[in-house]
């Protein structure tokens, strides 16, 4: 259930069931190391056989553009798009809805795909692996950390991907971060340093805390834009805190 709903990778041909963020959040960590190892593969193997590390991260980057059906690059697009470009919750919901991307949604996701790559390529110019490993931390913690939208606000419509997998228990979130805090440790604690994790986990909490603030702010709610907006956001505050230490 959380392969499906956050990725575009096969997972057989039976019914898929209505999506339930209670059971998602749980298992949604180990879901996060199945979408994307693959591109933290990709990125060890294409430095390794010699190509540029920046080239390597870009390869790799869109690979985990393709394997998550770049769920996370449209809805920060589309939350960026709504949150900015409208000046009452109606009109911003509208906007979010849309297809269509305007001058907010394109300079997040440029921005977005630029900070990625520029990570990884400076990281994998000395360490491949390590590069590796903090991106695939910093992507577990931005998908399970995003999900306490879920718990702290209602959806913000009654229809959507949001409002169909209903609110989150709190208990729920909380297996599913305890364990993706783990991953956090064990993947990127042997390529920077304690003082490192500690500082994204802080990071990472004042993203999310933010981000929550603002869209109560302006929306009284929660959609599945704005909590894949914030994965991504996540995601990139994780890795600007490992980064000097990796």
């Amino acid at each position: 259930m959380a392969l499906r709903f956050f990725s575009r990778l096969p997972t057989g041909s039976t019914p898929h069931q209505k999506p339930d963020l209670g059971r998602i959040a749980m298992a949604l960590p180990l879901a996060s190391v199945a979408i994307g190892i693959g591109p933290a593969l990709l990125l060890i193997g294409s430095t390794l056989i010699g190509l540029p590390s920046y080239f390597a991260a870009t390869l790799a980057v869109a690979a985990a553009v393709i394997a998550s059906g770049a769920m996370a690059d449209d809805a920060l697009a589309d939350a960026a798009d709504g949150l900015f470009g409208g000046q009452t919750k109606e009109r911003r919901l509208e906007i979010m809805k849309d297809s269509r991307h305007g001058t907010y949604g394109v300079a997040a996701l440029a921005l977005f795909i630029l900070l990625r790559v520029t990570a990884l390529g400076a990281v994998a110019a000395v360490n491949p692996l390590t590069a590796a490993a903090i991106w695939l931390a910093a992507s577990i913690a931005g998908r399970s950390g995003a999900l306490w939208l879920a718990v702290a606000l209602p959806p913000a419509r009654l229809e959507g991907a949001s409002a169909t997998a209903g609110r989150l228990p709190a208990r729920s979130f909380a297996v599913g971060a305890v364990f993706a805090a783990i991953l956090l440790f064990v993947l990127a604690g042997p390529a920077t340093s304690l003082v490192g994790l500690g500082a994204a986990v802080l990071l990472a909490v004042a993203v999310i805390a933010g981000w929550t603030a603002l869209c109560r702010r302006l929306v009284g709610g929660q959609t599945g834009d704005m909590i894949g907006a914030l994965g991504a956001l996540v995601e990139i505050a994780v890795l600007t805190a490992l980064l000097p230490f990796a």
